[in-house]
Parts: structure tokens; sequence; C-alpha cells
């Protein structure tokens, strides 16, 4: 379970709770109409923006946010690559065999099944590549729909305001029917803003959190197999995964300013 994410829901949740209650506001905010207007009206504009193809995989992405896969750390990728180097050497290529069962990450195990099966370099990489873009692809359309329900969210909140505010105007001579349409107006556009900036877009931030580390370690995977499948000896093929990942580091780094 990723406590982060629990922390930060209920330190949310307290704060919005505590700051109504303080002003005698939590009784009006259980509103079913601007609850399906917001909710309903997302979700309708996802399923028109989105196939059922990647639609399909929400469930998932969402149960990653909270029980997140466990991942092996870089470190210990580049330990088990070195190794299977060092095995390579000594006692040829085939001899990885035996130890693909206790590999740390399953794409590793596969592209080392690959190599025993006697698959050419030029199409293991053609391979390892085309996992690694796929993985990418998939990753992205998750963090994109919920980038783009926390773009809905708030127009949705915007409609339901104008809606209240017309049954404002339509109900000027009517104080009981003018309270409730103004209650739609506030409260819609309150579970817009708080939909987008509290649920969908910090889940797409999560998720792309968890995808680029997933892909980096699927590139680290890859530079270290076509290193091991080359004959390199275990120290370089060390150097040039460092270097890699410092390099994938501070390309990262460059791009979040």
């Amino acid at each position: 379970m990723d406590l982060m994410t629990i922390f930060g829901a209920v330190i949310g949740l307290g704060v919005i709770v505590f700051v109504l209650a303080a002003g005698g506001m939590l009784k009006f905010l259980l509103n079913w109409e601007a609850i399906v207007l917001i909710f309903g009206g997302t979700l309708g504009s996802i399923m028109i923006s989105y196939p059922w193809a990647a639609l399909k995989w929400l469930s998932t992405s969402i149960r990653i946010v909270f029980f997140p896969p466990k991942r092996p750390p870089i470190t210990e990728l580049i330990r088990a690559l070195v190794s299977l180097a060092e095995i390579s050497r000594k006692n040829g290529i085939e001899s990885i065999a035996a130890g693909i069962s206790s590999l740390p990450h399953p794409f590793m195990a596969d592209a080392c099944q690959m190599i025993v099966d006697g698959v050419d370099l030029h199409i293991l990489t053609e391979r390892m590549e085309h996992d690694i873009n796929t993985t990418r692809l998939r990753h992205q359309q998750q963090t994109n729909i919920f980038t783009s329900a926390g773009t809905f969210a708030p127009i949705f909140g915007l409609l339901g305001t104008l809606i209240g505010v017309v049954q404002v105007l339509r109900n000027i001579q009517n104080p009981q029917m003018m309270g409730s349409s103004m209650a739609i107006a506030m409260t819609a556009s309150f579970y817009g803003i708080f939909s987008a900036n509290f649920i969908f877009l910090p889940i797409a931030s999560k998720l792309g959190y968890y995808s680029e580390e997933d892909i980096l370690s699927r590139e680290i995977i890859a530079k270290g197999i076509i290193s091991v499948y080359e004959g390199d000896v275990p120290w370089l093929v060390s150097k040039k995964l460092e270097g890699y990942l410092s390099l994938a580091l501070r390309r990262k780094a460059r791009a979040k300013k």
C-alpha cells in the first residue's frame, strides 16, 4: 500500500472538512444533482474521448495508485545484469538459463530466455524496444485519461453554476426555490474544482511517476542485456549502465525545469 497516497487523502479531506465545518457549510455539501452533473458529465466526456481498449484498464490504474507494484530498485537491476555478465564470461551465454527464474524483473527474465533460445541480437533488440514503446504508450494513455478528466470536471462545475444561476433567475420571486438553485450552483463549482485537483490530476501525476520509473527500469535492462549478449566484461557492463542511468536522470531533471 502507498502510504503517501493514504496520508495525502486523509490530510486533504481533513482540511476541507474542517474549513467547511468551521463555516457551517458542511450540511449543504451533499447535493446529488451537482454530484450527478459533475461526475456523470465527466464520465460521459471520457467515454467519448477514449475507446474501450483504453478505458478497460482504469480500475487497474486506480488500484496501482493505492497498491503500486513492487519493482526492484535500479541498483539491484544493475547488480543482476553484472552478475549475468560474469556468468556468461565464465561459462558461456547459455549458462544464464539456470538463473532466469530468480531474476528480479520479468522483462529481464523474458530477454534472457530469448537469448537462451538463440534469438538473433537484432531481433532481440527490436522486441525489447517494442515492449518498452508499448508499455510507454499504455501508461501514457492511462495518464491522459485522468488528465482529461481533470480538465473536464471544472468545466462541468461551471456548467452547473450556470444552470443554477438560470434557475435562480427563473425563480426570483420564490425565495425557497432560489435557495435550492443557488445551492446547486455553488456545490457544482465545488465538486468540479475538488474532483479535478484532489482526485483526477493527482492520480495522473502518480501514474506518470510510476510510468517513468517502470520505463527507466526497462531501458536499463535492455541496455544491460545487449551488453551481456555482446560479451562485455562485467565492469564495462556496470560502467555503461551507470552512465546511462546518470544521463537519463539528468535529462529528466532538465525536462522538469
